[in-house]
């Protein structure tokens, strides 16, 4: 039978199983919890609305998401959003999920904290943001139950999360500073990180090679 935490199926399919063990070996288990609990807020949030998406493929895009904070799927050079974006997309592809399909998952992570346009998109996008903000910013607390919401905490707990995951953003980003120019990750460093200086778009315009 199916394992079921708030009457939501996790997908059970050799390729869900293999996404799970690969983010458990990658993953702390402050960021396994977040990204189980990712799923199954982000179906619960769709079910209250009306919204279904592929499970395999919102799944994939939850337990992905936040690989570009690990030891291992973080990279230097480019946003940590798309560490994770690039490898659900290589995994999916390797998988035998068409190319369109992976696509879907590699958007949904690639703009989660990117503030509602992947609202306005597939629910295999918004689906993934809607998970993430209610676990970590309280989005929806009137859309998922209290019930809802313990029966998920109990399988998957959170204890002093907000600490933690604050924590871990602030470590998953520190060596790449610039990559959080425009948007929500500038707001971790500012608090976390001594000499931070955030990117001014302003600055950016006045300061560009135009003669003007």
């Amino acid at each position: 039978m199916n394992e079921q935490i708030a009457g939501v199926e996790i997908p059970d399919s050799a390729l869900a199983r293999e996404a799970t063990e690969l983010v458990r070996a990658a993953a702390t288990p402050l960021l396994f919890h977040h990204s189980r609990r990712t799923y199954l807020f982000g179906t619960l949030y769709g079910r209250a609305r009306g919204v279904t998406a592929d499970p395999e493929l919102l799944y994939v895009g939850a337990m992905f998401h936040d690989l570009g904070l690990t030891e291992r799927y973080r990279r230097t050079d480019q946003r940590f959003e798309i560490d994770g974006a690039d490898e659900a997309r290589r995994f999916l592809v390797e998988h035998g999920i068409a190319e369109q399909s992976a696509a879907l998952a590699w958007t949904g992570i690639a703009l989660h904290t990117t503030p509602e346009i992947p609202l306005h998109m597939a629910p295999e996008i918004a689906l993934v943001t809607r998970g993430v903000e209610h676990d970590v910013m309280g989005v929806g607390f009137d859309v998922i139950t209290d019930e809802q919401r313990a029966a998920v905490t109990a399988e998957h707990p959170r204890p002093d999360f907000k600490n933690q995951i604050l924590q871990a953003f602030t470590e998953g980003i520190e060596d790449r500073p610039e990559t959080t120019f425009g948007n929500v990750k500038a707001d971790v460093l500012a608090h976390f990180l001594p000499n931070f200086v955030r990117g001014d778009f302003v600055e950016v315009i006045r300061g560009s090679p135009w003669p003007e």
